[in-house]
């Protein structure tokens, strides 16, 4: 049965709680559609104990509907535009979420956690074992070795964050002593087993997988010398908590290296290839790098093109697009002058 929480009456508290960005985009999902708060938390890109923040204050104002299955509990928009004041401000409000720059992607992303619901796998899953053929063209790789070389040297711990199928983590076998490949999507990490396990050089370097999303990486603290993130931070909502979570699994002093698209036109991509951004500007890039705390922050070209090939309803052919990188260091732990005298 749903239990519907009381509407506050508050105006202070109403007004409060509909001023902040992320508290609307949970709003118009669960006016929407009814969702546990995983399946919540999923469809924002965002980790759950940050939707769980918003939720206790959307709970205290009244504005949240709940209804017990089992050990789950599913949370719904009780609210109708009627009389009441929180009634006729979600009114107003919800014919403006158009303009929230994440409203659109909150949708897409609600549409893979309904189908995975539904048993049909999510879109990554399902494209796992093509994803080579579909994603995975480049003019010459020198993109993806220049991003491997400003990681440190050899026999070190890297990270390869959204490894896909693995395509950037085998050219660092033979080359780091550990490798940590990261992935949200199982089968995704299947591919890149099956990849580096043919590998003969694989023996040189222990890989593991991991399972696990970017903005709360399966990564101890200070657990690497380096970490990549190649061709990722373009499917993410906005890249600012990966990067915090680089920074937080890097030894202090250790290197993160982001390889990305420059912004482009080709719109086939947000379903083809599941980019939420087509491209990212560098200095929003290089912005968010310095907002993680890392120091050293670089921008360099890439004398590389990424090609995927368009499907034939778009024209087919490869599409052509440019590519950079980013590069920082997670600050080194500085000594006092006292502690260096005692020495």
């Amino acid at each position: 049965m749903a239990v519907a929480e009381r509407v506050s009456t508050d105006p202070g508290a109403i007004l409060k709680l509909l001023a902040d960005p992320t508290r609307l985009r949970i709003l118009a999902l669960l006016e929407r559609e009814e969702l546990a708060v995983g399946e919540l938390s999923r469809a924002l890109g965002m980790a759950q104990s940050r939707v769980s923040n918003h939720l206790r204050l959307i709970r205290e104002a009244g504005l949240l509907g709940e209804r017990h299955a089992g050990t789950k509990t599913f949370l719904h928009l009780p609210l109708e535009a009627g009389p009441g004041l929180a009634g006729r401000l979600w009114a107003e409000l919800r014919g403006e979420l158009d303009g929230l720059p994440e409203h659109a992607a909150d949708l897409v992303r609600l549409e893979r956690v309904l189908a995975e619901r539904e048993g049909q796998g999510s879109f990554f899953d399902r494209y796992a074992g093509e994803w080579d053929k579909r994603a995975g063209g480049f003019a010459t790789g020198l993109g993806r070795e220049r991003a491997l070389t400003h990681l440190l040297p050899d026999g070190l711990v890297v990270a390869d964050l959204g490894c896909g199928t693995g395509y950037l983590a085998q050219a660092l076998l033979g080359q780091a002593a550990r490798l940590i490949c990261v992935d949200a999507s199982e089968p995704m990490l299947a591919e890149a087993e099956r990849r580096l396990g043919r590998n003969g050089d694989a023996r040189a370097t222990e890989v593991e997988f991991r399972q696990g999303d970017l903005d709360a990486l399966p990564i101890s603290d200070a657990e690497v010398d380096g970490a990549l993130a190649g061709m990722v931070l373009h499917h993410l909502p906005a890249p600012d908590a990966a990067l915090a979570e680089m920074r937080r699994i890097l030894k202090p002093g250790g290197s993160a290296v982001v390889l990305e698209l420059l912004p482009h036109r080709e719109t086939w991509m947000r379903d083809a290839l599941g980019d939420r951004h087509l491209g990212l500007e560098p200095s929003d890039v290089v912005a968010a790098f310095q907002r993680a705390g890392l120091e050293q922050v670089t921008l360099d070209p890439v004398s590389d093109r990424y090609q995927p090939e368009r499907p034939e309803e778009h024209g087919g052919g490869a599409a052509d697009l440019g590519l950079y990188l980013v590069r920082g260091r997670r600050p080194r732990v500085r000594t006092s002058s006292h502690a260096r005298s005692n020495r």
